[in-house]
Protein backbone atom coordinates (compact mmCIF):
# COMPACT_ATOMS: atom_id res chain seq x y z
CA UNK A 1 0.00 0.00 0.00
CA UNK A 2 1.46 3.80 -1.04
CA UNK A 3 -0.20 6.64 0.73
CA UNK A 4 0.45 10.02 0.24
CA UNK A 5 0.50 13.23 2.14
CA UNK A 6 1.69 16.50 2.27
CA UNK A 7 4.46 15.64 5.48
CA UNK A 8 5.54 12.35 6.63
CA UNK A 9 7.16 12.67 10.48
CA UNK A 10 9.24 9.72 11.30
CA UNK A 11 8.95 9.11 14.86
CA UNK A 12 5.92 8.99 16.99
CA UNK A 13 7.37 10.71 20.72
CA UNK A 14 7.26 13.86 21.99
CA UNK A 15 9.09 15.59 19.41
CA UNK A 16 7.58 13.67 15.89
CA UNK A 17 3.57 13.70 17.53
CA UNK A 18 3.80 17.55 18.78
CA UNK A 19 5.25 18.86 15.11
CA UNK A 20 2.63 16.81 13.46
CA UNK A 21 -0.01 17.76 15.73
CA UNK A 22 1.11 21.79 15.24
CA UNK A 23 1.20 20.86 10.97
CA UNK A 24 -2.28 18.75 10.73
CA UNK A 25 -4.25 21.75 10.75
CA UNK A 26 -3.09 23.30 7.67
CA UNK A 27 -0.92 19.77 5.67
CA UNK A 28 -2.45 16.79 5.41
CA UNK A 29 0.19 14.71 7.95
CA UNK A 30 1.25 11.25 8.59
CA UNK A 31 3.29 10.05 11.46
CA UNK A 32 5.09 7.13 11.50
CA UNK A 33 6.15 4.83 14.33
CA UNK A 34 8.29 1.80 14.46
CA UNK A 35 7.01 0.60 17.82
CA UNK A 36 3.26 -0.75 18.32
CA UNK A 37 2.32 2.33 20.04
CA UNK A 38 3.75 5.65 20.10
CA UNK A 39 6.38 7.17 22.85
CA UNK A 40 7.77 3.52 23.99
CA UNK A 41 11.10 4.41 24.01
CA UNK A 42 12.25 7.31 25.50
CA UNK A 43 8.96 9.77 25.87
CA UNK A 44 7.69 7.10 28.05
CA UNK A 45 10.91 6.91 30.12
CA UNK A 46 11.18 10.62 31.56
CA UNK A 47 11.74 11.57 34.81
CA UNK A 48 9.28 14.43 33.60
CA UNK A 49 10.34 17.70 35.15
CA UNK A 50 9.30 21.08 33.64
CA UNK A 51 11.67 23.77 34.88
CA UNK A 52 13.27 26.55 33.32
CA UNK A 53 16.46 26.06 35.18
CA UNK A 54 17.88 23.08 33.15
CA UNK A 55 19.69 22.62 29.97
CA UNK A 56 21.96 24.86 27.94
CA UNK A 57 20.95 28.46 27.08
CA UNK A 58 18.74 27.49 23.99
CA UNK A 59 16.77 24.60 25.66
CA UNK A 60 15.71 27.10 29.06
CA UNK A 61 14.59 29.74 26.24
CA UNK A 62 12.45 27.09 24.81
CA UNK A 63 11.40 25.81 27.66
CA UNK A 64 10.64 29.64 28.26
CA UNK A 65 8.33 29.46 25.93
CA UNK A 66 6.37 26.62 26.66
CA UNK A 67 5.47 28.16 29.60
CA UNK A 68 2.00 29.79 28.35
CA UNK A 69 1.24 26.10 27.12
CA UNK A 70 1.83 24.19 29.86
CA UNK A 71 0.18 26.03 32.21
CA UNK A 72 -3.12 26.65 29.72
CA UNK A 73 -3.39 23.36 28.23
CA UNK A 74 -5.15 20.71 30.35
CA UNK A 75 -5.12 16.91 30.02
CA UNK A 76 -7.46 14.51 29.08
CA UNK A 77 -9.37 14.42 32.45
CA UNK A 78 -9.60 18.21 32.58
CA UNK A 79 -6.58 18.52 34.94
CA UNK A 80 -3.65 20.61 34.61
CA UNK A 81 -0.43 19.21 32.87
CA UNK A 82 1.65 20.41 35.65
CA UNK A 83 1.84 19.96 38.78
CA UNK A 84 3.98 21.93 41.55
CA UNK A 85 7.22 20.07 42.89
CA UNK A 86 10.25 22.13 43.33
CA UNK A 87 14.18 20.91 42.92
CA UNK A 88 16.12 21.25 45.89
CA UNK A 89 19.76 21.16 44.46
CA UNK A 90 22.54 19.67 47.64
CA UNK A 91 26.34 20.02 47.81
CA UNK A 92 28.35 18.96 50.15
CA UNK A 93 31.43 20.86 51.86
CA UNK A 94 33.66 19.69 48.60
CA UNK A 95 30.98 20.87 46.38
CA UNK A 96 30.58 24.49 47.02
CA UNK A 97 31.95 26.13 43.62
CA UNK A 98 29.83 23.72 41.95
CA UNK A 99 26.90 24.95 43.45
CA UNK A 100 27.84 28.76 43.47
CA UNK A 101 28.52 28.01 39.57
CA UNK A 102 25.16 26.58 39.24
CA UNK A 103 23.79 29.84 40.96
CA UNK A 104 25.64 31.99 38.98
CA UNK A 105 24.88 30.54 35.61
CA UNK A 106 21.15 30.61 36.47
CA UNK A 107 21.49 34.32 36.93
CA UNK A 108 18.75 34.29 40.17
CA UNK A 109 16.00 31.65 39.30
CA UNK A 110 17.51 29.20 41.92
CA UNK A 111 17.00 30.83 45.69
CA UNK A 112 20.25 29.98 48.17
CA UNK A 113 18.75 28.08 51.28
CA UNK A 114 20.53 26.96 54.40
CA UNK A 115 20.90 23.45 55.10
CA UNK A 116 17.94 23.94 58.09
CA UNK A 117 15.38 25.01 55.78
CA UNK A 118 16.65 22.23 52.79
CA UNK A 119 16.13 19.45 55.74
CA UNK A 120 13.05 21.15 56.61
CA UNK A 121 11.48 20.67 52.44
CA UNK A 122 13.09 17.29 52.40
CA UNK A 123 12.87 15.48 56.26
CA UNK A 124 14.77 12.40 54.29
CA UNK A 125 17.86 14.36 54.00
CA UNK A 126 20.50 12.80 56.37
CA UNK A 127 22.31 14.85 58.80
CA UNK A 128 25.82 16.26 57.60
CA UNK A 129 25.55 15.18 53.84
CA UNK A 130 24.84 18.93 52.59
CA UNK A 131 26.81 22.22 53.26
CA UNK A 132 24.35 24.20 51.51
CA UNK A 133 21.35 23.97 48.85
CA UNK A 134 19.42 26.32 46.11
CA UNK A 135 15.93 26.31 45.43
CA UNK A 136 14.26 26.07 42.75
CA UNK A 137 10.32 26.76 43.53
CA UNK A 138 9.17 27.29 40.18
CA UNK A 139 9.63 23.68 38.67
CA UNK A 140 6.86 21.48 38.03
CA UNK A 141 5.95 17.65 37.20
CA UNK A 142 4.82 16.77 33.89
CA UNK A 143 1.89 14.21 32.96
CA UNK A 144 3.63 13.22 30.04
CA UNK A 145 1.57 10.82 28.71
CA UNK A 146 -1.49 13.29 29.10
CA UNK A 147 0.56 15.67 26.68
CA UNK A 148 1.36 13.33 24.05
CA UNK A 149 -1.84 11.78 23.42
CA UNK A 150 -3.07 15.05 23.67
CA UNK A 151 -0.96 15.75 20.66
CA UNK A 152 -2.01 12.75 18.94
CA UNK A 153 -5.92 13.01 19.38
CA UNK A 154 -5.29 16.67 17.96
CA UNK A 155 -3.15 15.29 15.10
CA UNK A 156 -5.86 12.63 14.48
CA UNK A 157 -8.61 15.09 14.77
CA UNK A 158 -7.12 17.39 12.34
CA UNK A 159 -7.11 14.14 9.68
CA UNK A 160 -3.82 13.46 10.41
CA UNK A 161 -2.95 9.11 10.13
CA UNK A 162 -0.47 7.37 12.71
CA UNK A 163 0.71 4.42 11.23
CA UNK A 164 2.48 1.96 13.73
CA UNK A 165 4.50 -0.64 13.46
CA UNK A 166 6.16 1.11 10.55
CA UNK A 167 10.13 1.01 11.00
CA UNK A 168 11.45 2.47 8.18
CA UNK A 169 13.55 -0.02 5.66
CA UNK A 170 14.11 2.80 2.78
CA UNK A 171 14.36 6.50 2.08
CA UNK A 172 14.86 8.09 -0.86
CA UNK A 173 14.13 10.83 -3.11
CA UNK A 174 12.82 11.23 -6.75
CA UNK A 175 11.15 14.14 -8.80
CA UNK A 176 10.68 15.92 -5.67
CA UNK A 177 8.50 13.61 -3.42
CA UNK A 178 10.15 11.79 -0.71
CA UNK A 179 9.30 8.11 -0.71
CA UNK A 180 9.50 5.88 3.07
CA UNK A 181 8.86 2.34 3.20
CA UNK A 182 7.99 0.47 6.08
CA UNK A 183 6.68 -2.39 7.17
CA UNK A 184 3.25 -0.92 7.70
CA UNK A 185 3.52 0.64 3.74
CA UNK A 186 4.96 3.19 1.74
CA UNK A 187 4.00 7.08 2.47
CA UNK A 188 5.21 9.64 -0.26
CA UNK A 189 5.46 12.77 0.69
CA UNK A 190 7.66 16.19 -0.42
CA UNK A 191 8.65 16.88 3.22
CA UNK A 192 10.01 14.75 5.42
CA UNK A 193 10.49 15.19 9.08
CA UNK A 194 13.20 13.37 10.99
CA UNK A 195 12.35 13.24 13.92
CA UNK A 196 13.51 9.77 15.19
CA UNK A 197 15.44 10.14 18.37
CA UNK A 198 17.90 7.58 18.58
CA UNK A 199 17.79 6.35 15.42
CA UNK A 200 17.52 9.93 12.99
CA UNK A 201 21.29 9.74 12.21
CA UNK A 202 20.19 6.76 10.64
CA UNK A 203 17.18 7.58 9.06
CA UNK A 204 19.51 10.19 7.86
CA UNK A 205 22.21 7.79 6.47
CA UNK A 206 19.38 5.77 4.91
CA UNK A 207 18.12 9.09 2.86
CA UNK A 208 21.70 10.08 1.65
CA UNK A 209 21.98 12.76 3.63
CA UNK A 210 24.81 14.25 5.81
CA UNK A 211 24.35 13.39 9.73
CA UNK A 212 24.22 15.92 12.31
CA UNK A 213 26.48 13.63 14.55
CA UNK A 214 24.01 12.65 17.17
CA UNK A 215 25.14 10.16 20.67
CA UNK A 216 22.63 8.20 22.01
CA UNK A 217 23.23 7.96 25.65
CA UNK A 218 22.03 6.14 28.46
CA UNK A 219 20.05 7.00 31.41
CA UNK A 220 19.16 4.16 33.67
CA UNK A 221 16.23 5.47 36.71
CA UNK A 222 14.97 3.05 39.26
CA UNK A 223 11.79 2.88 41.72
CA UNK A 224 12.63 2.35 45.25
CA UNK A 225 10.50 2.09 48.63
CA UNK A 226 10.47 5.14 51.45
CA UNK A 227 11.83 4.20 55.26
CA UNK A 228 8.07 3.95 56.48
CA UNK A 229 5.10 4.27 54.04
CA UNK A 230 4.39 6.36 50.74
CA UNK A 231 6.63 8.92 49.82
CA UNK A 232 5.46 12.55 50.93
CA UNK A 233 4.07 13.93 47.68
CA UNK A 234 4.70 17.12 48.17
CA UNK A 235 8.35 16.80 49.07
CA UNK A 236 10.85 17.93 46.11
CA UNK A 237 12.95 16.49 44.09
CA UNK A 238 16.25 16.51 44.86
CA UNK A 239 19.33 16.76 42.52
CA UNK A 240 23.20 16.29 42.87
CA UNK A 241 25.56 19.91 42.57
CA UNK A 242 27.03 17.84 39.96
CA UNK A 243 23.98 16.51 38.85
CA UNK A 244 25.48 12.98 39.86
CA UNK A 245 22.14 11.54 41.13
CA UNK A 246 18.46 12.92 41.49
CA UNK A 247 15.65 11.67 43.59
CA UNK A 248 12.08 12.61 43.05
CA UNK A 249 8.32 11.01 44.64
CA UNK A 250 6.56 8.95 42.36
CA UNK A 251 3.32 7.54 43.32
CA UNK A 252 4.16 6.54 46.74
CA UNK A 253 7.67 5.48 45.76
CA UNK A 254 10.82 7.19 45.09
CA UNK A 255 12.63 7.24 41.80
CA UNK A 256 16.69 7.57 42.15
CA UNK A 257 18.61 8.06 38.73
CA UNK A 258 22.42 8.17 38.73
CA UNK A 259 22.12 10.29 36.30
CA UNK A 260 24.52 8.49 34.00
CA UNK A 261 25.35 9.32 30.60
CA UNK A 262 26.77 6.36 28.99
CA UNK A 263 27.13 6.45 25.06
CA UNK A 264 25.06 3.93 23.34
CA UNK A 265 23.98 2.47 19.86
CA UNK A 266 20.66 3.16 18.90
CA UNK A 267 18.21 0.11 20.91
CA UNK A 268 15.87 -0.62 23.49
CA UNK A 269 17.37 0.64 26.12
CA UNK A 270 17.70 -1.82 29.20
CA UNK A 271 19.50 -1.25 32.80
CA UNK A 272 22.52 -2.46 33.90
CA UNK A 273 23.04 -3.70 37.26
CA UNK A 274 25.92 -1.87 38.15
CA UNK A 275 24.04 1.65 36.90
CA UNK A 276 21.98 0.86 39.68
CA UNK A 277 24.35 -0.34 42.49
CA UNK A 278 25.95 3.13 42.55
CA UNK A 279 22.46 5.09 42.24
CA UNK A 280 21.50 3.10 45.41
CA UNK A 281 24.71 3.95 46.94
CA UNK A 282 24.48 7.62 46.40
CA UNK A 283 21.32 8.25 47.14
CA UNK A 284 21.76 6.33 50.66
CA UNK A 285 25.01 8.85 51.35
CA UNK A 286 22.23 11.34 50.85
CA UNK A 287 18.99 10.48 52.58
CA UNK A 288 18.33 9.02 55.65
CA UNK A 289 17.39 5.47 54.29
CA UNK A 290 18.89 1.85 53.34
CA UNK A 291 17.54 0.58 50.24
CA UNK A 292 16.21 -2.97 50.59
CA UNK A 293 14.71 -3.86 47.22
CA UNK A 294 14.24 -2.34 44.09
CA UNK A 295 10.79 -2.18 42.43
CA UNK A 296 11.13 -1.50 39.34
CA UNK A 297 14.18 -0.40 37.12
CA UNK A 298 14.30 1.04 33.24
CA UNK A 299 16.63 3.24 31.33
CA UNK A 300 15.68 5.17 28.48
CA UNK A 301 17.94 6.65 25.45
CA UNK A 302 18.97 10.94 25.42
CA UNK A 303 20.01 11.75 22.46
CA UNK A 304 22.70 14.49 22.24
CA UNK A 305 24.70 16.66 19.59
CA UNK A 306 27.91 18.47 20.39
CA UNK A 307 26.49 21.56 21.77
CA UNK A 308 23.90 19.96 23.49
CA UNK A 309 20.72 22.71 21.67
CA UNK A 310 18.39 20.40 19.85
CA UNK A 311 18.29 20.74 15.92
CA UNK A 312 15.31 22.13 14.11
CA UNK A 313 15.76 23.23 10.82
CA UNK A 314 15.84 22.32 6.98
CA UNK A 315 19.11 19.94 6.17
CA UNK A 316 21.78 21.88 3.98
CA UNK A 317 22.15 19.49 1.99
CA UNK A 318 18.76 17.87 0.83
CA UNK A 319 15.62 19.50 0.21
CA UNK A 320 12.58 19.04 1.76
CA UNK A 321 14.45 17.11 4.52
CA UNK A 322 13.59 18.46 8.21
CA UNK A 323 15.79 17.75 11.16
CA UNK A 324 14.15 17.30 14.54
CA UNK A 325 15.92 15.73 16.65
CA UNK A 326 18.80 15.97 19.61
CA UNK A 327 16.96 17.36 22.43
CA UNK A 328 18.64 15.08 24.91
CA UNK A 329 17.02 15.12 28.56
CA UNK A 330 14.63 17.77 27.30
CA UNK A 331 11.98 16.95 24.85
CA UNK A 332 9.22 16.71 26.92
CA UNK A 333 9.71 20.33 28.66
CA UNK A 334 10.48 21.91 25.39
CA UNK A 335 7.94 20.13 23.66
CA UNK A 336 5.55 23.09 23.23
CA UNK A 337 7.47 25.15 21.89
CA UNK A 338 9.80 23.33 19.64
CA UNK A 339 6.98 22.03 18.50
CA UNK A 340 4.89 25.44 17.70
CA UNK A 341 8.39 26.34 16.18
CA UNK A 342 9.33 23.42 13.97
CA UNK A 343 5.76 23.98 12.43
CA UNK A 344 6.56 27.57 11.57
CA UNK A 345 9.98 26.41 10.15
CA UNK A 346 8.26 23.73 7.88
CA UNK A 347 6.13 26.05 6.68
CA UNK A 348 8.59 28.72 6.29
CA UNK A 349 6.75 30.84 8.57
CA UNK A 350 8.09 33.19 11.15
CA UNK A 351 8.44 31.89 14.98
CA UNK A 352 5.38 32.35 16.88
CA UNK A 353 5.05 35.63 19.02
CA UNK A 354 6.59 35.68 22.04
CA UNK A 355 9.08 33.15 20.84
CA UNK A 356 12.02 36.15 20.59
CA UNK A 357 11.11 37.83 23.94
CA UNK A 358 12.00 34.45 25.53
CA UNK A 359 15.56 34.12 24.22
CA UNK A 360 14.40 31.49 21.26
CA UNK A 361 16.50 32.14 18.62
CA UNK A 362 16.21 29.74 15.65
CA UNK A 363 19.88 30.09 14.46
CA UNK A 364 20.92 28.33 17.37
CA UNK A 365 19.02 25.39 16.73
CA UNK A 366 19.54 25.03 12.81
CA UNK A 367 21.34 22.00 11.20
CA UNK A 368 23.97 24.08 9.53
CA UNK A 369 25.65 25.87 12.68
CA UNK A 370 29.20 25.26 13.13
CA UNK A 371 30.22 22.08 15.16
CA UNK A 372 27.48 19.65 13.72
CA UNK A 373 29.93 17.50 11.78
CA UNK A 374 29.46 14.01 12.25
Amino acid sequence: MTRTADIAVIGGGIAGASVAAELAGTAEVVLLEREARPGYHTTGRSAALYTCTYGPAGVRALSRASGPSFHGWAGPSGAPLLRPRGVLFLAREDQGAALAALETEMAGALAPIDVAEARARLPLLRAGYAAAALWDGAASDIDVDALHQRYLRALKAAGGAVLTDAEVGAVTRAGGVWRVETRAGTVEAPVLVNAAGAWADEIARMAGVRPVGLTPKRRTAALIDPPAGPADDGWPMVVDAEEAFYVKPDAGKLLISPADATPSAPCDAQPEEMDVAIAVDRVERALDLSVRRIAHKWAGLRSFVADGEPVAGYAPDAEGFFWLAGQGGYGIQTAPALGQLAAALVAGRAQPDGFADAGVNPAVLAPDRPGLAA
